[in-house]
């Protein structure tokens, strides 16, 4: 029997720990502010926010799927009301949406 509990624990701290290195939270994003050439810097920052972005996005799916796991509606489609496949939860833990569903998304 697979532990999502586990799995879940496991991709929060790895995405807190990738929030941390980027500096997400302590007010300042790390990027070599001293490099001579400004146009990158503002690249560097760009980059830096969009990847923030999206870990923090991937962070409140799993702390979603977590509160899905206490309430009892953990592996349930949010469209369809369907199971979500094992293999699927497995694969993507944080997985909102049946094999059905996601590709109408």
């Amino acid at each position: 029997m697979v532990d999502y509990r586990a799995l879940l624990d496991e991709e929060r701290k790895d995405l807190l720990a990738k929030l941390e290195e980027l500096g997400v939270g302590t007010g300042r994003m790390n990027y070599d502010s001293n490099f001579a050439d400004s146009s990158q810097v503002t690249a560097e920052r760009g980059e830096a926010e969009a990847l923030a972005g999206k870990l923090q996005e991937a962070l409140e799916q799993v702390e979603s799927a977590l509160g899905k796991l206490e309430s009892g509606t953990y592996g349930v489609c949010e469209d369809c009301s369907q199971a979500i496949d094992p293999l699927r939860l497995e694969a993507k833990p944080a997985a909102r949406y049946c094999i059905n569903c996601v590709s109408k998304h």
